[in-house]
């Protein structure tokens, strides 16, 4: 889901692996992770998946999401650049496989494995996915997080008191953001797609309203000099934060306008009330007809993905 991935089929196909099991990079060549240092115990690693944090000092380290199962080794590796000391925690900001791929091997390493109460519950069954029209294997056993909560939960750790705020029914219905005040750092996970449309999982319990939300309440944890770690995308900070809220309320205002007019579905994707972003955030992995139906349904109380389905908008 990074910039350099060219829209069409393939890709799209490729898409669902990153966001089920990653199975489709298991033959992949190495990865380039790329670690920026945000303060004196917080990292940024940007691999292939979700961007991940690692929290390092004397206490050991913690992480912020694991990318795919079948890079987990070479993940491992990046992170013992940033520290050598054992794996302690894992936060997973929401059940895609981009963001919890390595929880297998870290649970049997040892690690804790912490997440929302929703995101044990996805894992732990089969789950079927309109947008991509695949079903995802319940995980093993040894993936599952093992410590759940269901609002806020905070651990004291290098010298920090980190904050994970659950925020409901964004990006899915298990989503955290993760505050690091001492640092000035906020991982966003999902609910902020820096540089190109967000994919909003219906299917998951996500909706357009609990995006808004949950950026908002990114926003109430900033100032001028935080750093923002999206989900996907490079880093960025509270006025980037900012400028993609005003994105998200003014595609969700467009959109109801056009439901307000009596428009259908299809429609309002006709209409194009994303066509002032589309140039640039359009075309790098989610579609303006796409993010129009995740916003048409989750305004109309669809709780799943309708056509056009990706096959069908990547072939035109």
């Amino acid at each position: 889901m990074q910039k350099h991935l060219i829209p069409g089929l393939a890709v799209i196909g490729l898409a669902f692996s990153i966001l089920t099991t990653g199975t489709a990079f298991a033959q992949e060549n190495k990865v380039d992770y790329q670690p920026t240092t945000l303060s004196d115990t917080v990292t940024m690693i940007k691999g292939r998946g979700g961007n991940i944090a690692v929290s390092s000092g004397e206490d050991g380290v913690f992480i912020i999401d694991d990318q795919l199962k079948p890079l987990t080794e070479q993940l491992l590796a990046a992170i013992r650049e940033v520290s050598d000391r054992p794996i302690r925690f894992v936060i997973n900001t929401h059940y895609h496989g981009d963001h919890v791929g390595g929880n297998e091997t870290l649970g049997k390493a040892g690690s804790v494995i912490i997440a929302h109460d929703n995101i044990r519950v996805r894992m732990s069954s089969d789950q079927f996915n309109h947008f991509w029209g695949e079903t995802t294997p319940a995980w093993p056993e040894e993936a599952l997080p093992v410590v759940t909560f269901n609002d806020r939960v905070t651990l004291h750790f290098n010298g920090e008191s980190v904050a994970v705020h659950h925020v409901p029914r964004g990006h899915t219905d298990g989503d955290s953001i993760v505050h690091f005040p001492a640092s000035n750092v906020l991982h966003m996970g999902d609910v902020f797609f820096n540089g190109l449309y967000p994919y909003i999982d219906l299917d998951g319990g996500g909706t357009i309203q609990g995006m808004i939300a949950a950026v908002e309440l990114g926003l109430s944890l900033t100032d001028e000099n935080t750093q923002v770690i999206a989900g996907h995308g490079p880093l960025s900070d509270a006025a980037g934060l900012a400028e993609y809220r005003d994105f998200l309320v003014k595609a969700r205002d467009n959109v109801q306008a056009l439901i307000d007019q009596g428009m259908s579905l299809q429609q309002a994707v006709g209409a194009k009330p994303t066509a002032e972003w589309d140039e640039e955030l359009g075309k790098v992995w989610i579609e303006p007809a796409q993010l129009v139906t995740f916003i048409y349904n989750s305004l109309t109380g669809v709780d799943h993905y309708t056509a056009p389905f990706p096959k069908e908008a990547t072939t035109e």
